[in-house]
């Protein structure tokens, strides 16, 4: 308790640097002789971050390109196409463990998030856990895995102690940058039909997507990452607006809706009935969760919809395909 807490005064209070590889965008400088008399005769120096010339530009790019709006997977997408190395790539004596030597989504995501660019010293913002089979007996462990602590356990400087690569005004604005608001627009987006878009191709359900100021549904068929394989299937897209027009029209059509129902009572209509809507790249089909038609989900969404209890006492509702 005594060593936490002096780590935690000297982080807080000093701003001193407690160890540790130095972030990407800094480097390491000395500057002088030991504080404690001590440890100073031993020969030790103290060190502080300071930019190095090579990476504090694509940091300070990041930062730019998240304040414009865009995703960690596109910034993640562009550094690689403009080769720049990632830190790993940048380092690799110190990452001999990493196999990826891309840019990827945690990294970039790990660097915005980062207080330190700030000009701020943090301490506390990882720990071990040695994943201990029998509590307190070290000898039970698993093997240590390092772990994220909750936002209010870090320690961060009061005073800047090393040159900032951006101001506290825009990392504020580069943490509100998210899927739900925008800097520029911070009206909370909604999506009505969530859950209920299934892909017609793997089986997996649309992720809500803003794109041109709308609410949008995609499926990648399970490629997350920032490279796209060049045979991977199409990526399946359908805007909001046209998955209401399009099913409300024909449900109308087939007379199981009045000609006045709007987007909301449709969208009950749907859930109601317990009812999903399969997408595919060029036409939409109603159809019951039950219905045998319904594409086979990886194993993950197998598992997923195991833990769902099935409702019952449900009519089935016919399928209705809808072309483009």
């Amino acid at each position: 308790m005594r060593t936490t807490a002096a780590m935690c005064a000297q982080a807080r209070d000093q701003g001193r640097h407690l160890g540790g590889r130095p972030r990407y965008g800094y480097r390491l400088v000395d500057t002088g002789p030991h504080p404690n008399k001590t440890h100073a005769a031993w020969g030790r120096r103290v060190h502080r971050l300071d930019p190095d010339p090579q990476t504090a530009p694509h940091v300070r790019w990041m930062f730019a390109r998240r304040l414009a709006g865009a995703s960690t997977a596109s910034i993640a997408r562009q550094l690689d196409e403009r080769r720049i190395p990632s830190p790993a790539m940048y380092d690799p004596d110190r990452n001999k463990h990493r196999t990826n030597t891309g840019w990827t989504l945690r990294t970039v995501a790990a660097i915005l998030a980062n207080p330190r660019y700030t000009g701020r010293q943090v301490w506390n913002r990882q720990r071990t856990n040695h994943n201990e089979t029998v509590p307190g007996d070290k000898r039970t462990s698993l093997g240590p895995t390092r772990a994220w602590n909750p936002r209010s356990e870090w320690i961060t400087s009061s005073q800047r102690t090393h040159p900032a690569l951006i101001s506290d005004t825009d990392f504020l604005a580069a943490q509100d940058v998210t899927a739900i608001s925008t800097p520029n627009d911070r009206a909370i987006r909604r999506y009505a039909l969530t859950g209920l878009l299934i892909c017609a191709t793997c089986g997996r359900r649309l992720d809500a997507h803003w794109v041109h100021g709308r609410p949008g549904y995609r499926c990648r068929h399970g490629y997350t990452t920032t490279r796209k394989p060049a045979d991977r299937p199409r990526s399946t897209y359908w805007s909001e607006k046209r998955i209401l027009v399009e099913v409300q029209h024909r449900l109308i059509k087939n007379g199981g809706l009045q000609p006045s129902t709007g987007a909301t009572e449709l969208v009950a209509y749907l859930r109601g009935r317990d009812a999903v809507i399969l997408c595919g790249t060029a036409q939409l089909t109603v159809t019951d969760r039950a219905d045998e038609e319904l594409p086979t989900p990886p194993q993950q969404e197998l598992r997923q919809q195991a833990r769902i209890p099935a409702q019952r006492g449900l009519q089935k509702a016919p399928a209705t395909t809808i072309p483009e």
